[in-house]
């Protein structure tokens, strides 16, 4: 069993910053994929990033290349998303979520095993 726990979302500014981190308990999450998603109200749950078990591999969806950073820290059992730029068509809530195997991400939300409770983004314009 894994549990996920997200911290650092909040209200900025278009164009700020933010840094999300999503912790994880249990000791599989160093052979575990991750991926951020995202959803807002009437939306349905899209794929932000995702990064494999080892972090070689990661992907981005293209609303938010070049702007969205997603890494990790397996001794920390923690991953997170660096957010630069921001606009207000990225506020929704962001959810971190795990992958047992294979050891590589996917975009499909279906995939993921565990989830986190998420945190709120807000960007105002």
């Amino acid at each position: 069993q894994v549990q996920l726990v997200e911290s650092g979302g909040g209200l900025v500014q278009a164009g700020g910053s933010l840094r999300l981190s999503c912790a994880a308990s249990g000791r599989t999450f160093s052979t575990s994929a991750m991926g951020w998603f995202r959803q807002a109200p009437g939306k349905e749950r899209e794929v932000v990033a995702t990064i494999s078990a080892s972090g070689s591999s990661r992907y981005y969806a293209d609303s938010v290349k070049g702007r969205f950073t997603i890494s990790r820290d397996n001794a920390k059992n923690t991953v997170y998303l660096e957010m630069k730029d921001l606009k207000p068509e990225d506020t929704a809530v962001y959810f971190c979520a795990a992958r047992r195997l294979p050891t590589i991400g996917t975009p499909n939300p279906y995939e993921y095993d565990y989830w986190g409770q998420g945190t709120q983004v807000t960007v105002s314009s």
